[in-house]
């Protein structure tokens, strides 16, 4: 017995890929992050994730977004 094996199509040709240094030169250069790390009552803790969850958002966007209203 044995197996068949078929070959797909010839790919297409594509446009040329970026140089790397064009990449390089396009990024956006972000601020490092840093980790922050807070202790919440339990209850406060479901209520921002129900809420997001709701918003289909983040938490971590969420209160980015709190941070930076009130030091940004």
């Amino acid at each position: 017995m044995s197996k068949k094996v078929s070959i797909g199509t010839r790919p297409t040709t594509k446009s040329a890929p970026v140089s790397a240094d064009a990449w390089v030169d396009s990024r956006d250069a972000e601020e490092p992050m840093k980790r922050l790390t807070i202790d919440i009552p339990a209850s406060l803790h479901r209520a921002i994730k129900a809420q997001c969850a709701m918003r289909g958002s983040k938490i971590s966007d969420e209160l980015r977004d709190l941070l930076l209203q009130k030091y940004g």
